[in-house]
């Protein structure tokens, strides 16, 4: 199991990366909003040599606006790993099954070179999603022991906890492979 993190605004741009493998890095939201700290949180990733991923926080409609302003503002360097983010949103609404599906096959169509997963946490994978689709790999959110998503699904990531940040593992036996996976979209 390797070990890394995802980062968003409210998370310092000098986040710790000893023993990290791998971060998440929240790109966009909707179709306007960029994190401020996007930059400064990839220098960081990439000066430590970690695998990056860029997510997007997805608003339902608008698809193809939101996957759009995702590529445009997520950095785009083979081997990066792109994902969504479906959940509820602060409105308390959601993106349906089928604008979820619509969102991943556009990012995977503007960037075709590019492995691109599903994050939603335990309950949106087993109790709002009928379509089971999630691109490249599944990122699940389920707050129990680190590689032990109580889901039948094959997962790729996991975040287990949030406390002091959001803490990850990856299904990959070294970063290289983890690296490899990445780069062979």
């Amino acid at each position: 199991m390797l070990r890394g993190i995802d980062v968003s605004a409210y998370q310092s741009s000098s986040y710790g990366t000893d023993g990290l493998s791998f971060v998440f890095i929240k790109a966009t939201e909707g179709r306007s909003y960029t994190n401020p700290k996007l930059s400064a949180q990839t220098e960081r990733a990439r000066d430590a040599d970690l695998v990056v991923g860029f997510y997007h926080f997805l608003w339902p409609g608008n698809l193809t606006a939101q996957a759009e302003h995702f590529v445009e503002r997520a950095p785009e360097k083979r081997g990066d790993i792109l994902a969504v983010d479906w959940e509820t949103t602060g409105e308390g609404t959601r993106a349906s099954n089928a604008e979820k599906d619509r969102f991943i096959r556009k990012v995977k169509e503007l960037r075709p070179h590019h492995r691109v997963v599903l994050y939603a946490n335990r309950h949106f994978w087993l109790d709002v999603d009928t379509t089971s689709y999630a691109g490249d790999g599944l990122w699940i959110a389920d707050y129990v022991t680190a590689g032990k998503p109580r889901v039948q699904a094959e997962w790729r990531f996991h975040q287990y906890t949030d406390d002091p940040l959001d803490k990850n593992v990856a299904a990959f036996s070294s970063r290289s492979a983890l690296r490899k996976w990445a780069g062979d979209a």
